[in-house]
């Protein structure tokens, strides 16, 4: 099912998962990962492209075992290091497996490629404009803004391209600070952005992803949350729980205030995506099990 007409009668519950690495032929513990998600009754599983448009044949293979266990796959394309031709096998071969729903990207280019990057599809606008028809289209946003903008303004009028060109909906940058969000709500609706806005969390368990995440997004981290999590660096299982914590609070306040649904990314963890449900099972169970009923 298209995730736009989900969204038009409920929140979503998704999860992010991304294949082994290309020198790792092992499929068998994301399948196993992706079994476990299903139990959880996702609306959708999201499957990364893989840094620099690597391993494109087991994301789509995952967009694949996804379908077959009765949930909506949602396939990240990365526009960057990929050509027409290439983007047209891969939209053929998710076609043929039933994929309704891409997540276009452009995608950073990985500090160890060396071929030319971003030659056909400089932008994510330029790649929703070539896929377009057949599929439903979602794209990223950055509640914190994109790191190559100089300003939140020139973002969103990037974010409203997006819709233009024929983003049905969008899944932002994982953040920490849901301020920032709310901020690209407000802002975005000034623009005419009105697609649905799905927030990314990704929990935070271990004291060394902060250095990969302020890299990788910017993302902010609040300083309580932060002390906590270096004061207790040496206690994995106490890291877990202020992780598993801090996520459930964000989830529980971006509901109270309207977001349209959780997009958990989880490392393919699905012990933590788990926990995390268990933990606002009466939310997801009673708020979200009720909206489905109206499909």
């Amino acid at each position: 099912m298209r995730i736009d007409r989900i969204l038009e009668k409920k929140r979503t519950l998704s999860f992010e998962v991304f294949p082994p690495k290309k020198d790792d032929p092992e499929m068998s513990g994301i399948c196993s990962a992706i079994d476990r998600l299903s139990r959880l009754n996702p609306d959708f599983i999201s499957v990364t492209y893989g840094a620099g448009g690597t391993n494109v044949g087991k994301a789509v293979e995952l967009a694949g075992y996804i379908k077959s266990v009765g949930v909506e796959p949602l396939a990240h394309i990365t526009g960057g290091p990929s050509t027409p031709e290439s983007v047209d096998s891969t939209l053929k071969r998710l076609g043929e497996l039933g994929v309704e729903n891409i997540l276009a990207l452009r995608g950073d280019r990985p500090v160890d490629y060396t071929a030319e990057y971003c030659r056909y599809f400089k932008h994510a606008t330029d790649l929703i404009g070539y896929i377009k028809g057949g599929f439903c289209i979602g794209a990223a946003c950055y509640p914190e803004g994109h790191t190559e903008c100089t300003t939140l303004r020139e973002d969103i009028v990037s974010l409203k391209m997006k819709q233009d060109m024929g983003a049905k909906f969008l899944v932002s940058q994982i953040f920490y600070d849901n301020s920032y969000y709310y901020r690209l709500i407000h802002e975005a609706g000034k623009f005419g952005v009105t697609v649905p806005i799905i927030p990314g969390i990704m929990p935070l368990t271990n004291a060394k992803n902060i250095i990969r995440i302020k890299s990788m997004c910017g993302s902010t981290i609040p300083l309580d949350f932060r002390n906590m999590i270096e004061t207790y660096s040496g206690y994995p299982e106490i890291l877990r729980e202020i992780g598993i914590n801090y996520a459930v609070y964000q989830i529980t306040d971006l509901i109270a205030k309207g977001a349209p649904g959780i997009h958990l990314c989880i490392m393919n963890r699905a012990d933590i995506a788990e926990e995390i449900c268990s933990r606002l099972r009466c939310l997801f169970d009673g708020l979200f099990r009720a909206e489905k009923e109206n499909i």
